[in-house]
């Protein structure tokens, strides 16, 4: 069969992101300290490894060379981020990026290809089904698919979006007021004061819904545990229909289910994970350390159009703080291409344009209120 050069360049790409999944399950089972969930990345890495090889051996069948290719800089931040932070840090991340990936291969005209979309698409249920032979609990399975996440899960998330929150705010905040013609110090103020305003305000309400969280779980586990005192045959057969709607025959899951309750060290536990989707250690997180962090994220991102005003004054104040305000809207639609898999060039320049059209909007309103005003 001839292949065209579209063709090969596809095999490459295939290739590269096969590559980039084999690095990073790689790195995670060596991180993973659960074994159930090493056991997990183990066998995705080998999935990955597989489908490399195979379009390895379609650029060679096509005649041409294969490259020696290295992780991509999103794959490479997230190996870096799993090592210093854990491989629950970069999870609900990769499992979008999975679900993403997941139809890849669907239009592909290869027969081969057909079958890695269908392994592709099943990972979730290869989880589900390793659960039942491979001792991978239903609440891996559950993690692993990005149904329970816990807060420092979505850590990654909150971080770009907490920068982006406190840098385009401030930014039209700092832009409204000198087109109002203010004092280079009342700009700087003026910042100063919506970077504090902006962070508290994001604080409180990080603090009010992981507390209000946390008090709602509490109330769920409570109840399950009356429920578990007062009637344990009905959670055994709840607990049985939750293992069978992950794969597992009837008579296996009540077995199971059964096991899981008999032990009343670990029944509340169980039944909290698998039925509420809540991990009792945990309860959402600390609301103390999500109010921290999101004042302290939002304030990274806030403080940048302010820094000019600490030095400079006038225009040239402006000028500058546009610019690396531009540059922090770049590095922001950068980010979040770890989540989305999106060109950093289009993510980057998306997100420098919105942000620069929310100051130039802001900057001409306080210019007109400044004339108004002004008489």
């Amino acid at each position: 069969m001839t292949h065209t050069p579209q063709d090969i360049e596809r095999f490459k790409q295939n290739l590269q992101r096969e590559v980039d999944g084999a690095a990073l399950y790689n790195v995670l089972s060596r991180k993973e300290n659960r074994p159930e969930m090493k056991t997990v990345y183990q066998r995705l890495a080998e999935s990955e490894q597989r489908h490399a090889d195979f379009w390895a051996a379609k650029i060679k069948e096509a005649g041409a060379s294969v490259p020696e290719f290295q992780a991509t800089w999103q794959t490479a931040t997230l190996i870096w981020l799993a090592q210093r932070f854990g491989a629950q840090f970069v999870l609900p991340t990769i499992t979008n990026r999975e679900n993403s990936d997941s139809g890849t291969y669907a239009n592909q005209p290869e027969a081969e290809a057909a079958a890695m979309s269908a392994e592709e698409q099943s990972h979730a249920r290869l989880l589900s089904a390793a659960s039942s032979g491979g001792g991978v609990s239903g609440s891996i399975v559950a993690e692993t698919e990005g149904r329970h996440r816990s807060a420092g899960g979505n850590a990654l998330r909150a971080a770009v979006l907490g920068g982006n929150d406190g840098l385009v705010s401030n930014l039209s905040l700092v832009m409204g007021v000198a087109g109002a013609e203010l004092s280079g110090h009342g700009i700087l103020i003026t910042g100063l004061a919506g970077l504090l305003a902006g962070a508290g305000s994001m604080a409180l309400g990080e603090w009010l819904s992981v507390q209000s969280s946390r008090e709602l779980y509490e109330r769920q586990i409570r109840i399950e545990k009356d429920e578990l005192e007062a009637n344990p045959e009905e959670e055994i057969e709840e607990l049985t229909l939750i293992y069978q709607a992950k794969g597992l025959p009837e008579e296996r899951a009540k077995d199971l289910a059964r096991s899981l309750l008999s032990n009343k060290a670990t029944a509340l536990d169980t039944l909290a994970r698998e039925e509420l989707g809540i991990d009792p250690e945990e309860l959402g997180g600390s609301a103390w350390e999500a109010a921290f962090t999101s004042f302290f994220l939002f304030a990274v991102g806030a403080i940048i159009p302010v820094l000019p005003f600490i030095f400079v004054s006038g225009m040239t104040a402006v000028y500058i703080s546009l610019v690396i305000s531009a540059l922090g809207l770049f590095g922001i639609g950068a980010a979040i291409t770890l989540m989305t898999g999106r060109s950093v060039l289009y993510s980057g320049m998306r997100q420098v344009i919105f942000g620069l059209t929310a100051a130039a909007l802001t900057f001409g309103i306080g210019r007109l209120i400044g004339v108004s005003l002004g008489g």
